[in-house]
């Protein structure tokens, strides 16, 4: 009709009025209260807060592991109620399964979700394939107990990768690296990401590498009854150097902002 606004596109991901309660011997608890994010198709977001505040939760709520008891999420026009191999997880445990080499625990994955629809020679281009972007193409015979923590959770994003997801979702997927190997993670992630042009949504504790990988930062308030705090813009350019960046007055700007939002709950832990 004429006169009328145009209207917004549709977020590829929209959590609308997200709640959650979980049963306790005292009653139900309230863990996610009314939370709203949208978020666009190929948007790297970090969600970041203080331990309890729901970050894990909001994740597994759109990995389909939990199920929101008042509102929900839709991922591209559908209703997420159950996991799918549209959106593949990433968890701080690499949970690759010790008797498997590293192609092995790609292969089940692949075989979960292609069978059928790609040949065995494909699929096994395809499992290479994935393994080379995260550079780990020269141990593919290896198992998990001959490589490094570093090197399993380059396997377990490979595995993710290879699903072909819609949104992969990280769970601190670098937390219990040593700083060196995290960095060389975390600059693997921005290029396979700026090669993909895939949908990312990362839990993290850390600011710094918050405000390097992504676009949009989510800052949840202290729980219980936790929700979305803030949210914020990170519109530097890309690609991104972290040595550039140190000493850059906008990324110097964006970290100030998160630290702020932290401390400021910090000082003020029960809403």
């Amino acid at each position: 009709m004429a006169g009328e606004a145009p209207s917004r596109p549709r977020a590829f991901l929209d959590l609308s009025g997200v709640s959650i309660d979980f049963p306790t011997r005292k009653g139900p608890f309230r863990a996610l209260d009314d939370v709203n994010l949208k978020i666009a198709k190929g948007e790297f977001v970090s969600i970041i807060g203080h331990s309890g505040c729901g970050k894990s939760t909001v994740l597994n709520i759109v990995a389909g592991l939990y199920q929101a008891t008042e509102g929900g999420a839709i991922l591209n026009g559908r209703e997420v109620n159950q996991p799918g191999p549209e959106r593949a997880v990433v968890f701080q445990n690499h949970a690759l399964l010790p008797w498997l080499t590293c192609y092995q625990n790609v292969e089940l994955a692949v075989k979960t979700v292609f069978k059928g629809r790609k040949s065995k020679a494909e699929m096994r281009e395809w499992i290479e394939h994935n393994l080379k972007l995260v550079h780990m193409d020269h141990a593919i015979h290896k198992y998990p107990a001959e490589i490094s923590g570093g090197m399993k959770q380059r396997v377990g994003i490979a595995r993710a990768l290879a699903m072909e997801p819609s949104v992969l979702l990280m769970d601190e997927p670098f937390g219990a690296l040593d700083a060196l190997t995290r960095a060389h993670l975390q600059d693997s992630v921005m290029e396979i990401q700026a090669d993909l042009n895939n949908t990312v949504i990362m839990v993290t504790h850390d600011v710094d590498e918050a405000v390097l990988l992504s676009d949009k930062i989510v800052m949840m308030t202290n729980g219980p009854a936790a929700t979305v705090g803030e949210v914020l813009e990170v519109d530097l350019a890309r690609p991104r150097d972290r040595l550039a960046l140190a000493s850059d007055e906008r990324y110097n700007y964006f970290r100030s902002q998160v630290l702020s939002f932290l401390y400021e709950r910090q000082r003020r832990p029960a809403e």
